[in-house]
């Protein structure tokens, strides 16, 4: 249950069976979060740094307490037989700037090269992570707007993804205020940025704010997924997956998160990501104002 929770928004790393743990820059400065799982029902927490009240306060958040099941029936079938064998929460981590990365970094690329990103890119400019386990935090915005295009390159980002970045850092102080919005007005706000398109919004509303309705238009897996998991059909697209998903309007994301975790569709023709949720087809990279 723990995993199932948080996974889904990239940032809390899973360090054992039962075990996770968080770094990342809380409004209180840099710190820790450590869970551990002692039974089905009880999470341990132990936080670490000057964040570390404001993690302490944030775990139940991350783990799922403010989602709102009021209204979900999962699809019949098999996903609702994996539902009953093993619902889920969905988390919400508060922090925009570290889904941003994680979504800019995610553009066009597999999963698995995104995270890589991501990690070098705290290690080679952010800050060493406070705690016994050490590891990295992800550098602020204002670091992170210093940097040239070609700071990114080592990182494996080229110059497209690295100019969207930057153009992110230096609206974060702007950005930061969308917190308390809903997820529709957080992803039109961010949609007015250029290169963050529906994609990107979606992904950061669905780990950043817990957005149960969150549909990453775009994706190259997930409509293939749905249109499987929904209708027995082994290709779909984006308007195909809109079709299929209406009727679970305000539960899109879990139904994706559950028909994810259910298994992908049949491969066909050349397999790109093995992952299944980080390959879109387009660059978020029309201009809106």
């Amino acid at each position: 249950m723990l995993a199932t929770t948080v996974r889904g928004s990239k940032d809390p790393v899973m360090v054992g069976p039962s075990e996770m743990r968080w770094n990342t820059r809380t409004p209180d400065g840099i710190g820790t979060l450590h869970f551990d799982r002692v039974s089905a029902a009880v999470v341990e927490v132990e936080a670490f740094g000057p964040g570390r009240d404001w993690l302490i306060n944030q775990a139940p958040r991350l783990l799922g307490a403010d989602d709102d099941l009021t209204g979900f029936s999962p699809p019949p079938g098999p996903l609702a037989d994996r539902w009953r064998r093993r619902p889920f929460l969905l988390g919400r981590t508060d922090r925009l700037w570290d889904s941003l990365i994680g979504a800019v970094f995610g553009q066009k690329v597999q999963v698995k090269n995104a995270m890589r990103a991501r990690r070098q890119l705290a290690r080679r400019f952010g800050d060493p992570a406070p705690g016994p386990e050490g590891g990295w935090v992800l550098p602020a915005p204002d670091r992170v707007a210093e940097l040239g295009y070609s700071d990114f390159h080592p990182l494996g980002v080229e110059r497209k993804r690295a100019e969207i970045l930057l153009r992110v850092a230096r609206e974060m102080p702007r950005l930061e205020r969308l917190s308390e919005q809903t997820p529709a007005q957080v992803q039109a706000r961010l949609q007015r940025l250029q290169g963050i398109g529906p994609w990107s919004a979606a992904m950061v509303t669905a780990a950043a704010l817990g957005d149960a309705d969150a549909v990453p238009v775009g994706d190259f897996h997930i409509p293939n997924t749905i249109a499987w998991h929904l209708a027995g059909e082994e290709r779909g697209d984006d308007a195909r997956m809109l079709e299929l998903l209406e009727p679970w309007a305000g539960h899109r994301w879990r139904v994706i998160r559950l028909a994810k975790s259910s298994g992908s569709a049949p491969k066909r023709g050349p397999r790109l990501d093995h992952r299944g949720d980080g390959l879109h087809k387009e660059w978020d990279s029309v201009p809106h104002g």
